[in-house]
């Protein structure tokens, strides 16, 4: 009989108690976002922002998906950017003053 494995978690208890206090915010209407201090209504929202707070804390959550860094890759010095695609002199636009509407006859 093979011995049977602990689950590792993959979040710590100190996260999913950001979450629940998080959560019970967003429940009374008193969550705001970060800058724009606007009230969140999702709730996907309301758990990415208790996520981040709890990452900010120092708990044990996930990094973000997609945020990989990997520490020995570094540009070499030798590579240059390609110039890109350059603008044509065309026509130059009218310093933002509309013609004014024309009358149909």
């Amino acid at each position: 009989m093979a011995a049977k494995k602990k689950s590792k978690r993959q979040y710590g208890a100190a996260a999913s108690k950001t979450v629940k206090k998080v959560m019970r915010k967003k429940k009374r209407g008193t969550l705001e976002s970060g800058r724009s201090k606007k009230k969140v209504k999702s709730r996907k929202q309301a758990i990415a922002i208790a996520l981040s707070e709890a990452r900010e804390a120092g708990a044990k959550v996930p990094n973000k998906p997609g945020r990989k860094k990997s520490p020995g890759r570094k540009k070499s010095p030798g590579r240059k950017k390609s110039p890109g695609r350059k603008k044509s002199p065309g026509r130059k636009k009218s310093p933002g003053r509309k013609s004014p509407a024309r009358k149909r006859a």
